[in-house]
């Protein structure tokens, strides 16, 4: 009973904490770690192609996803905002309701690039409903827009985690359940189907190849990195053991994977750092995984504290690896590469 209430609880935990107020003077280095200070709770990162942005979903109450800019590292908030105009797309998100801007609380991010500046990207979204927002991102060099086009309501009794991007308009997500989570996926005019050979305990972060033919997942309840085909029959499942809660996982510029998550004694250990601050063993992790040959190679261990609680998605940004965290904190960790 514990485990299957473990993963509500952590995402509640996550964001009812309190959010520090964001300030550049509290953004000074932690030795060698250095920081990008504003986002609040910034739980999963994506880079945009061809451009200096770094989009960042805001995972805390009434959340919000932000544009932060690699060349100054400045922070600002792209949705919602009091000038964002819908433009629903009815013919592919037709049963979706309507733009709902209240109660948005941003997770997993996908982006589906462009062949300009203008690109897709999907969101794991809770609080007024649990659902995939879609948005039209213009990665303007000035002023970045971005612009609310439809959703994908999930399916009853689903806790989507992360998405990806697929093949054919569609996207695949994690209902992180422990210990019985699965993958779904939703193409346009099919709807939603269970990913063949998914199951798995806590499904997390999830990628998947630039054909659509593989996926890769966090294995948040096996500590372990999954490679699962798709479209095969019968499905190929293969891992490797990483030694941490795997949260969200993604692309290095090398083709290798960044699995970034967190470690304590237990996984009670993570509930008490979140919601006490009792942190003590705990720690933030990124490793990185080869997807072909499937080895893994830890590259960062950071002691949770108050400037990185517990990291959650870890992204290459030239020289540096990006690490974001959860439980409000107002910063994204910079380690050298």
């Amino acid at each position: 009973m514990r485990l299957r209430i473990f993963p509500t609880l952590l995402l509640a935990v996550a964001c009812l904490l309190g959010s520090p107020s964001p300030s550049e003077a509290q953004c000074e280095p932690d030795g060698e770690v250095e920081f990008v200070c504003g986002p609040v709770s910034p739980e999963d990162l994506a880079p945009v192609p061809r451009s200096p942005w770094i989009l960042v979903s805001g995972m805390e109450d009434d959340g919000y996803l932000y544009a932060t800019d690699v060349r100054d590292l400045t922070s600002s908030v792209l949705f919602p905002t009091p000038q964002a105009q819908p433009r629903h797309d009815r013919e592919t998100y037709g049963s979706c309701p309507g733009p709902v801007t209240g109660g948005f609380r941003p997770h997993g991010l996908s982006l589906r690039p462009g062949d300009n500046t203008t690109h897709t990207l999907y969101v794991v979204r809770h609080g007024e409903r649990e659902a995939i927002e879609v948005f039209e991102f213009d990665a303007d060099v000035a002023s970045p827009t971005l612009v609310w086009i439809g959703c994908v309501v999930a399916p009853e009794g689903v806790s989507m985690n992360s998405v990806a991007a697929l093949p054919g308009g569609g996207f695949v997500v994690t209902n992180f359940q422990i210990p019985a989570g699965e993958l779904l996926e939703w193409q346009p005019g099919e709807g939603w189907e269970r990913v063949p050979g998914s199951e798995t305990a806590g499904p997390n972060g999830i990628v998947a190849s630039d054909d659509g033919r593989w996926l890769y997942i966090g294995g948040w309840g096996t500590q372990s990195l999954i490679r699962l085909s798709r479209g095969q029959t019968p499905p190929q499942v293969s891992s490797v053991d990483v030694g941490h809660h795997v949260d969200n996982v993604r692309w290095a510029p090398d083709g290798s994977l960044l699995a970034a998550g967190h470690v304590g004694a237990t996984q009670a250990s993570i509930i008490q750092c979140l919601g006490q601050g009792q942190c003590d063993g705990v720690s933030s992790v990124v490793t990185r995984v080869d997807p072909d040959r499937l080895t893994a190679r830890e590259i960062i261990r950071y002691p949770s504290n108050d400037l990185l609680i517990l990291g959650t998605v870890a992204i290459e940004v030239g020289d540096e690896i990006w690490v974001g965290g959860i439980a409000g904190g107002n910063r994204i960790a910079r380690f050298a590469r």
